[in-house]
């Protein structure tokens, strides 16, 4: 997705923002475009409120001049905008290749809707090509792993789980300080029973999947903006 067509998808984004909002602030290079457009509307006189998703994102955020809280003083939201490394039918989204899915779901779960900007590469008929995201506790983390492994093949699912590293070459740490697997599945017919499977092992903190969450996606083609609705 080029620069151009990712601030296209942001200022789309960009246009449901209303004056007094508070906005959940996405992680990623998408999102980081909408934080800057937003930026320069804040200095520009737009009063709003900021929840980001991430360490990174609130340091570009606050470098930008936007007033920030936390979920602790702002339980509830208006308005989240971030991106996605996949969108399947339905607005069913991968997320967490920029290892915040965590937070992510959080802000997301605490908005009253939830805006994609996306490329239109994103937009999918089966999600899983992208390595599907697993965020884990490193406490046990080989039983952890081993029972991801029999819940995928229950449910047909095959692949490599590959413990995420960082540029150090040690294992990369969310900003909760988890662990993150990435499985290579492919295909996911069925995100909700992976889902549901995923959510019954205890050292499964987090997933990628993002299931009836999202509200609406704007997505950039090489010559138009669409929206689309689940």
């Amino acid at each position: 997705m080029s620069v151009e067509m990712k601030r296209r998808s942001a200022e789309a984004a960009l246009a449901h923002v209303e004056p007094g909002m508070k906005l959940g602030l996405g992680t990623g290079s998408t999102a980081d475009e909408f934080v800057k457009l937003l930026g320069a509307r804040v200095a520009a006189g737009l009063d709003v409120v900021g929840v980001p998703t991430s360490e990174r994102t609130a340091a570009l955020a606050g470098s930008l001049g936007i007033r920030l809280e936390t979920l602790d003083t702002l339980p509830e939201l208006d308005l989240t905008i971030d991106g996605a490394d996949e969108i399947g039918p339905g607005l069913v989204l991968v997320k967490g290749g920029g290892g915040a899915l965590l937070r992510e779901k959080i802000v997301a779960a605490a908005s009253a809707r939830m805006i994609v900007i996306a490329d239109k590469s994103k937009v999918v008929e089966t999600v899983g090509a992208f390595p599907l995201p697993i965020e884990v506790v490193p406490f046990g983390l080989g039983s952890t792993r081993l029972k991801i492994e029999r819940i995928a093949a229950d449910l047909g699912l095959a692949g490599p789980l590959a413990l995420r590293q960082g540029r150090d070459g040690a294992p990369y740490l969310t900003d909760g300080g988890h662990y993150i697997l990435d499985a290579s599945f492919r295909r996911i017919p069925d995100p909700k029973a992976l889902a549901e499977a995923l959510a019954t092992i205890p050292g499964v903190v987090e997933h990628g999947l993002f299931i009836g969450l999202a509200t609406a996606a704007v997505v950039a083609g090489l010559d138009q903006i669409e929206t689309l609705h689940p």
